[in-house]
C-alpha cells in the first residue's frame, strides 16, 4: 500500500468519534488520550493487513 494523504485522511475519518472530539476538550489529559487513539487507529489502518491481502497469501503447512 502506498501512503498518501488521501489514505490518511481516511483513516482519520473512520477514528473513533470520541477520539475526534477529545482532541478539542480544555482537559489536558482527555486531549492526550485521544491523540493516543487516533495514532494507534491510524497506524493500524497503515501498517496492518487487510483481510484482501491475507487471503492472496499462500498458507504454511505446519
Amino acid at each position: 500500500m502506498i501512503i498518501t494523504p488521501d489514505v490518511i485522511a481516511d483513516a482519520i475519518s473512520t477514528a473513533p468519534s470520541w477520539a475526534l472530539v477529545a482532541l478539542t476538550v480544555p482537559q489536558e489529559r482527555l486531549r492526550e488520550d485521544a491523540r493516543r487513539e487516533m495514532a494507534q487507529h491510524v497506524y493500524s489502518a497503515l501498517y496492518q493487513p487487510s483481510r484482501a491481502d491475507m487471503a492472496a497469501q499462500l498458507p504454511l503447512p505446519l
